[in-house]
């Protein structure tokens, strides 16, 4: 069955993956290793975009 609303715009420089979790190769006291979250930089960890806005033609 088709939805009726439109699909949100996907980041591009993300791919819709906006936050992932790096190790950074130490470990804690108890034996878990250490992990940093980091969000996407363009659309700041949501996953999506807002449309680009529409050129307009100005002048001759």
């Amino acid at each position: 069955m088709p939805r009726n609303t439109p699909n949100p715009r996907v980041c591009r420089d993300c791919d819709g993956f906006p936050v992932v979790v790096i190790t950074t190769g130490t470990r804690n006291a108890d034996g878990t290793r250490t992990t940093l979250t980091v969000d996407c930089p363009a659309c700041h960890g949501t996953g999506t975009t807002t449309p680009a806005p529409a050129l307009a033609r100005i002048g001759r």
